[in-house]
């Protein structure tokens, strides 16, 4: 067999991967829900404070390397984060209950994802418990299988709460 026929055996091969992945992906749900809680040792108060000091996250968090202020979106503050290996998020603060829930979505449609992220911090016997709950969804198909099959849902929920734990100098528990 020459070469032609090799590249075309290759191309084959490649296409047939990107079926077979485009089909896995699309018997997943396009929407997911994840949720991780930590208890801290400091009161709701204070552990509102550093969550919403947007501007100092990347002081704490390791992930994030750059926090810029945006133009409000009707009325609501807008951040844009640009983390480590990842693209920049614009979000958008689109509740805030102080010092016990705020909710942040993602304010750019042009990303292959869209989603929200709640906190709730409620007061617990020796400080504070957070609570983020993920609420995602994927259209296309291919960016779900790698969403779902090569990346853990809540490995982002899980490193910002260990930042954070390790900004108040805490072990973190995952509950």
């Amino acid at each position: 067999m020459g070469l032609g026929g090799w590249l075309l055996i290759g191309g084959g091969a490649v296409l047939g991967l990107i079926g077979l992945v485009a089909l896995l992906g699309s018997l997943l749900p396009r929407v997911h829900v994840v949720a991780r809680s930590v208890q801290l040792g400091q009161p709701p108060e204070t552990v509102w404070q550093v969550v919403t000091d947007f501007a100092t996250v990347p002081s704490w968090h390791p992930g994030v390397r750059r926090v810029e202020r945006l133009p409000d979106r009707d009325g609501r503050e807008v951040w844009r984060e640009t983390y480590k290996g990842g693209p920049p998020l614009q979000l958008e603060t689109v509740e805030a209950g102080p010092p016990y829930r705020l909710v942040r979505s993602i304010a750019d449609a042009n990303l292959p994802f869209r989603g929200q992220w709640e906190f709730e911090i409620a007061p617990a016997p020796l400080g504070s418990r957070i609570t983020i709950t993920e609420r995602g969804e994927v259209p296309n198909p291919l960016f779900r299988f790698l969403a779902r099959v090569v990346l853990n849902p809540a490995a982002h929920l899980e490193a910002y709460l260990r930042a954070l734990a390790r900004k108040f100098d805490e072990p973190v528990i995952f509950e």
